[in-house]
């Protein structure tokens, strides 16, 4: 019953974001309020991580399942997507290269200011 609850939040919370993608005007996916919106709810405390840990997790390990139907979208259009493949492999090495970089400062400068706290606290 514990896991309905914790995938009950989840699912909430994800589905105040698609709402919310119809009253506020700017492009942005209803998954991408959600995520922002699960986010402040957790730096709140309004929601707390053992509240919806054991499922967030669940999702996290069966994440490659979810990306079946886009590789098969992609195999389908393969015609339309063959005189792009160079720009797109371009712009998917350095997206992701950029990504990567971002990531890994932001980590750093996280991880800095974590010990930075500690050795002060």
């Amino acid at each position: 019953m514990w896991y309905m609850r914790q995938f009950g939040i989840i699912l909430g919370v994800t589905c105040v974001g698609e709402i919310l993608k119809y009253f506020i005007p700017l492009p942005v996916p209803g998954s991408i309020y959600g995520l922002v919106l699960m986010l402040a709810l957790l730096m709140t405390g309004l929601i707390k991580v053992e509240h919806v840990k054991e499922v967030g997790e669940f999702l996290i390990e069966i994440m490659p399942l979810m990306f079946i139907p886009a590789g098969v979208g992609l195999m389908t259009s393969w015609s339309q997507l063959k005189p792009f493949l160079l720009p797109l492999a371009v712009i998917t090495a350095v997206s992701t290269f950029v990504v990567m970089i971002v990531t890994g400062k932001v980590t750093d400068f996280l991880l800095d200011r974590k010990e930075g706290k500690e050795k002060n606290g």
